[in-house]
């Protein structure tokens, strides 16, 4: 019998983020392969943001306590999805990070029980 294939995660964020750095560590604890994208030196796809999207809606992504937040007035402004989204590839520093892919299974901001969760599944 093969053996399963060996679990991995994508972690889209930063070394500067301590949400970030906590995920991986997360993760490497366990032993899962982790795949990181640094997104201030490779900013996201649209489509590969568009995953996230869908799953978790454009808001979820949207980091309401960034100092980028803040400094661009998008407090008082009022945006559909497709705005904030078009804000999110412009100006990376707007995201929630970390953002985790495990599968088709997505996650915004460090959510450790939804990690598990997944590692949990058989």
């Amino acid at each position: 019998m093969p053996a399963p294939p060996p679990l991995s995660v994508q972690i889209f964020g930063h070394d500067r983020d301590a949400a970030t750095r906590a995920a991986q560590r997360f993760f490497k604890e366990r032993r899962v392969a982790i795949h990181g994208v640094d997104v201030t030196r490779k900013p996201m796809a649209r489509a590969e943001l568009g995953r996230f999207v869908q799953k978790l809606g454009a808001r979820a992504l949207l980091d309401e306590t960034s100092k980028a937040y803040r400094d661009g007035g998008l407090a008082y402004l009022r945006m559909d999805d497709a705005e904030i989204v078009e804000r999110l590839l412009a100006t990376p520093a707007l995201l929630r990070l970390p953002l985790v892919r495990f599968g088709n299974e997505v996650s915004a901001g460090r959510h450790e029980a939804t990690w598990k969760a997944w590692l949990s599944r058989p």
